[in-house]
């Protein structure tokens, strides 16, 4: 492969500098990630410790070499990765454990700082690179399971990057190096093979052939020593395949098993896969041979891996982690779109699919099928640049308003960013939503939910109301429940106003006022950041979950409040964050926004009167009270007021049209007063 690129020499960076306190924060946080991982991973159950070495486990957990290492059927390894494990087998069954995750983060973090050595970016960069790619490397799901299980996975990939990722050099024992890395580490895991082919493509023949000559002498060798294992492995589970789960569970994130899911089998499943995978592996092979001419070797390696991940009859998650390695790549035209490609694959390799898709019939086979996904558009699909395109370092810059003077002196503003003016990246602005959003509803389920707590609070908020003589909810509540169709539209508006409106606002701004769009979702963001602490401060149970006060329940009927776990609607969510109400907190913001980008002042005081209808609403189907909804006016101005500290004002953003670089409709024609505008390059 092409020399890969080496940064020059960079001093460190100088004591109490920002970056240097930067550094050594995301050190300090790595090593507290992988002390987590070396101490978590042996306290585990036995039963959920290290299944993946089941072969080894004798009488009383102690480690064994006796009987075949697929008996379990756990075991997936070839029977060279047994012998390898074999010289652990002496230890006890405690001492095993402690080796055997010491050893597998050595490897992991060696992995990690191979990457980082040949990531094609300058020398000052690599020095922050290398404890973020620990970190994300600590964090995937494959390194996860990897653990957990304890298989030897990470010692193919660690193998392959030390030889296709070296600097080249023109002599025979760079090629006989290369070539004895690679085929132990295809020994270990044999859809590493491809990458035999990935040599030859790049005219490192000699490394190709010798791959070959080492996988056969290395699984001869096996055979040798483990006849029988060796036969079961490689001829009754055809390399492999058998073992470990139901090949056509969603465990497996290969063609093969996609195509045992859609309830193919036969020759029909076995030709059409074969077919796809022929396909992927010339597409894929060739674009990654592109990509080390160039002296991109890392991504090279990562296309290649993906494509074996792919194709391979089985891919667990422990053997996933070549996805990962894609985040070596750069896409795009603009700087604004770098980011979308690298989130992209870190939340696929780091989530779960509930977490990055919604469970639902549409959109979560998406999810369920995320790594393969990934592999294939990064195998065979994404637009990687080459190093020698003119946008490989000067991307397209992002156009940001220039400094402008503050409304209110006695305000510091800290401007920590600058605020950009173009249409932010879709696929990026939609992965971080789904997470946010589901980041929102985990905390708030984790919130305390101590119904003793939240009740007395409950009466803490009727007290206050009653002193100041807006203790309306109960009345409003009753005169609603007494007439049926304003309860039932009521409850309809609270069910479903609440997420549709502010998508759909959050959806017309993107497409038609870019620049608003980021100031009003960033606000909206900071004020649900402020709403969850609320919530863990002040747990409060809504009216029509306070016994003996008589409030109506109008969507959800009677609930028996004398028993200590009142009806299944507590276990759906965390009934007690009423404080604030998000409901008119996203009303409220909702109603800003229209009053900022309206055309006509009719349509400004409309959006206005839509937090008034939600209180009404919040109200009368008793599941807020008055001052909930005073809460939710405060989150918003002070999610808005932490925005206006922490990037000037918005008066740019919102009044600047006819953006420099931006594409055609980024402001949607508002020609108001134009403010200074600059590229960040």
């Amino acid at each position: 492969m092409a020399e890969a690129e080496r940064g020059g020499p960079v001093g460190p960076p100088r004591a109490g500098s920002r970056p240097a306190v930067a550094l050594a924060a995301l050190w300090l946080l790595a090593g507290l990630l992988a002390v987590r991982q070396a101490a978590a991973v042996p306290r585990l159950p036995p039963a959920r410790r290290f299944t993946g070495l089941a072969a080894w486990a004798g009488e009383h957990g102690a480690p064994h070499t006796h009987g075949s290492l697929y008996d379990s059927g756990r075991f997936t390894g070839t029977p060279l990765a047994g012998l390898v494990l074999r010289p652990l087998t002496d230890a006890a069954e405690h001492g095993f454990g402690v080796v055997w995750t010491l050893s597998t983060l050595s490897l992991v973090v060696a992995v990690a700082l191979v990457a980082v050595r040949v990531f094609p970016d300058s020398g000052r960069m690599r020095r922050g690179a290398a404890p973020v790619a620990v970190i994300l490397t600590l964090l995937s799901l494959p390194v996860r399971n990897t653990f957990t299980l304890g298989q030897t996975s990470v010692l193919p990939v660690l193998l392959v990057l030390l030889g296709c990722c070296r600097p080249r050099i023109a002599d025979r024992r760079s090629g006989r190096t290369t070539g004895v890395l690679v085929g132990l580490a295809a020994a270990l895991q044999p859809a590493v093979l491809l990458f035999a082919p990935l040599l030859w493509l790049t005219g490192r023949r000699r490394a190709a052939i010798v791959t070959g000559a080492t996988f056969a002498v290395s699984t001869a060798l096996a055979w040798a020593a483990l006849p029988d294992d060796s036969w079961t492995y490689w001829v009754h589970h055809i390399a492999g395949a058998g073992l470990g789960d139901r090949p056509d569970g969603l465990a497996n994130q290969s063609l093969h098993g996609l195509l045992l899911r859609l309830g193919l089998r036969g020759p029909l499943e076995l030709g059409l896969y074969g077919l796809l995978a022929a396909a992927v592996v010339t597409v894929g092979l060739r674009r990654a041979a592109r990509y080390a001419r160039d002296g991109q070797p890392l991504l090279a390696t990562a296309l290649t891996g993906c494509v074996a991940v792919a194709v391979a009859p089985t891919a667990w998650q422990h053997q996933q982690l070549w996805i990962l390695f894609a985040v070596a790549g750069r896409v795009g035209r603009r700087r604004a779109d770098r980011l979308a490609w690298p989130v992209l694959v870190v939340l696929v390799m780091t989530l779960s699919s509930t977490v990055l898709v919604a469970p639902n019939p549409v959109l979560g086979p998406v999810g369920q099928h995320a790594p393969l996904l990934a592999a294939l558009v990064a195998a065979c699909a994404v637009p990687f640049l080459f190093r020698s395109s003119a946008l490989w370092d000067r991307p397209v810059p992002t156009p940001v308003a220039g400094p402008q003077r503050g409304r209110f002196r006695w305000v510091p503003l800290l401007r920590y960013f600058k605020r950009a003016l173009n249409r932010p990246n879709l696929l990026l602005e939609l992965m971080l939503i789904r997470v946010g959003y589901w980041a929102y509803s985990y905390i708030r389920a984790q919130a305390p939910d101590s119904r003793a707590l939240a009740e007395s609070h409950g009466r803490q908020i009727l007290a206050v109301e009653e002193f100041l003589r807006l203790d309306v909810e109960h009345g409003v509540n009753h005169f609603v429940a007494g007439v049926g169709r304003l309860a039932d539209a009521m409850d309809y508006y609270y069910g479903t106003f609440h997420f549709l409106v502010p998508m759909l606002l959050l959806g017309y701004l993107y497409w038609r006022r870019p620049a608003t769009y980021r100031w009003a979702r960033t606000g909206l963001a900071l004020a649900t950041l402020v709403a969850l602490a609320g919530f863990w401060l002040y747990p409060l149970a809504p009216p029509r979950l306070m016994p003996g006060l008589g409030f109506i329940d109008t969507a959800n009927g009677p609930q028996d409040l004398s028993h200590p776990e009142f009806g299944a609607l507590t276990e759906l969510a965390n009934q007690y964050a009423a404080m604030p109400s998000l409901h008119i907190g996203w009303s409220l913001w909702c109603g800003v926004v229209i009053a900022v980008v309206g055309p006509r002042t009719w349509a400004r005081w409309l959006g206005m009167l839509y937090p008034l209808m939600t209180l009404t609403v919040i109200v009368g189907t008793a599941n807020h009270y008055v001052l909930d909804a005073v809460g939710g006016a405060a989150v918003v101005a002070a999610g808005f007021g932490v925005q206006y500290v922490l990037t000037g004002p918005g008066r740019g953003a919102l009044a600047h049209g006819g953006i420099p670089g931006a594409r055609k409709g980024d402001e949607g024609g508002v020609a108001a007063e134009r403010a200074p505008v600059r590229a960040v390059g």
